[in-house]
């Protein structure tokens, strides 16, 4: 009796000290600044600062750029040249007025200086331009100088390819097409950015509950293993029932140390997405909230093809396949282009002079290249992107069959995560519920058998993980959706996105 006494002593210092050590840690711990985050909370800050969503933006930035760019050949472009000066100092040979040769010095110094406004006109694959410009010549033989300037105030002329490959044309077609595309595509990527934070989110929830819960059963174990070994010495239990509970201790200490390492990683892992530098102590608050409504195949498969990047994917790479075909069409074969100028010019010996009755100049010109003999090569070109076209075609075919075959199973498994959240949330609860009341019986001796208390534990466990497993599949769920249709079917509106403040 004396030795059970000291055991129960002994038992009751421990716990009173553990006690101790739980409150004094419980006070430091509330000192400590704790920044409580719900999923909302996460995705906001992973939409602003997260690596992917500035990804996004500078990639979207690209895109932005290269439109302008390309809107800008369109416009009249204006540029100035010169030279000033052109020095040539030289000994030449000359032919005197009797017939002779003899040698001379020679010094030509000229100075120019051009304006040019040129207009591209995508409709027809040619170019107008206005040219203005004014030319002195210093020319010394000898002891004789002299000194002229030729102007040319204003020449307008037009160049055009007859039968070449109108790049200009096919720009106009594709390039709006690819703006378009990137903006989608930047929501889209938004939208993505919403999953992998979902994801970050439930899996640092999911190691915060485990931790909880490798805590509570370390507790709860340490419990039953000191009340079993004063059963043990009362002779009410078996060695082996003893040493099983022993051993669930120790598992226990295991797993609960395992538990915080993983959620140390996790807590890591979410910090670095968000970008998050403070040391600040982060608690995630599970969702309380879940949407659920129907949502019609059609109309999601509608949505997508007018919304999304991949509908209009389509449409861009049909046009591509169609301009290689022409490319293909209009090169090395029979070709022609007109060059036509007309303008004044004068010549003066000063600049007054130069801009006084000026004269007429025209010119203009037309060539023409005709491929007598190629063994081929331009058929054998025309037949490849014909093929590779077709290809295009029938890839493109595929990519839509597969495109709302997906959309298709998302929306199935969208409708089912209001019953599979039911049966986990549930489940949940007769687990807990279960493990709670076999623990009671076991405490009081109804319950004999430790396998028993040890399958209702681990399915308490399981049950646990499964419902936010079931959360996590839901929001995934809910965002992919989302993401594929560019469509919000809980508000019943486009999902757009002011894209001005990232350019």
């Amino acid at each position: 009796m004396l030795i059970i006494f000291n055991r129960i002593k002994h038992k009751k210092m421990k716990n009173i000290l553990v006690l101790v050590i739980s409150i004094n840690s419980l006070f430091a711990f509330g000192q400590a600044e704790i920044n409580r985050l719900t999923l909302n909370d996460v995705i906001y800050i992973a939409q602003q600062q997260s690596p992917d969503a500035l990804m996004a933006k500078h990639r979207f930035r690209k895109s932005y750029w290269k439109y302008r760019s390309y809107k800008a050949s369109y416009l009249p472009a204006v540029s100035v040249s010169g030279t000033l000066p052109n020095i040539n100092n030289s000994i030449n040979e000359i032919t005197l007025p009797d017939g002779s040769e003899s040698y001379v010095n020679q010094n030509f110094t000229k100075y120019q200086i051009d304006m040019s406004v040129r207009q591209r006109i995508g409709l027809t694959g040619g170019q107008i331009f206005l040219t203005s410009g004014l030319k002195r010549n210093d020319n010394t033989i000898g002891d004789n100088k002299s000194t002229a300037y030729n102007s040319t105030p204003v020449n307008i002329g037009y160049s055009q390819p007859l039968f070449q490959y109108n790049s200009f044309k096919w720009e106009k077609q594709i390039e709006p097409l690819k703006y378009e595309e990137a903006t989608r595509t930047y929501v889209e990527n938004v939208e993505q950015i919403n999953i992998s934070a979902s994801n970050h989110f439930f899996n640092l929830l999911t190691a915060q509950i485990q931790k909880e819960i490798s805590i509570k059963n370390l507790h709860s174990y340490d419990t039953l293993y000191h009340i079993a070994q004063g059963r043990y010495q009362l002779g009410k239990i078996a060695e082996n029932e003893l040493l099983q509970l022993e051993l669930n201790f120790l598992k226990a200490q295991a797993s609960e140390e395992n538990s915080q390492l993983d959620y140390e990683n996790m807590l890591f892992i979410l910090k670095s997405y968000l970008r998050i530098t403070d040391t600040e102590f982060i608690e995630l608050i599970p969702p309380s909230e879940t949407y659920h409504f129907s949502i019609d195949v059609a109309k999601a498969v509608e949505e997508a093809k007018n919304n999304t990047s991949t509908g209009l994917s389509f449409e861009r790479r049909l046009l591509e396949a169609e301009s290689e075909v022409n490319k293909a069409k209009m090169d090395d074969r029979f070709d022609a282009d007109i060059f036509a100028v007309y303008g004044f010019t004068q010549t003066a010996p000063t600049i007054k002079d130069s801009y006084i009755s000026s004269l007429e100049q025209q010119q203009l010109s037309i060539g023409i290249s005709v491929p007598i003999l190629d063994w081929g090569k331009a058929r054998g070109q025309i037949k490849m992107a014909e093929s590779s076209a077709e290809l295009t075609r029938t890839s493109i075919e595929q990519e839509r069959i597969d495109f709302e075959q997906n959309i298709y199973l998302k929306i199935k498994q969208f409708d089912m995560q209001e019953n599979q959240l039911m049966i986990a949330a549930k489940s949940d609860t007769v687990a807990q519920k279960r493990y709670e009341v076999t623990q009671q019986r076991y405490l009081i001796g109804k319950v004999n058998d430790i396998l028993e208390l040890n399958f209702a534990q681990t399915d308490n466990d399981n049950a646990k993980y499964a419902y936010y497993q079931s959360l996590l599949n839901y929001w995934n769920n809910y965002y992919e959706i989302r993401k594929l249709t560019l469509f919000d079917f809980k508000e019943g509106k486009k999902i757009e996105i002011n894209v001005d403040g990232i350019q």
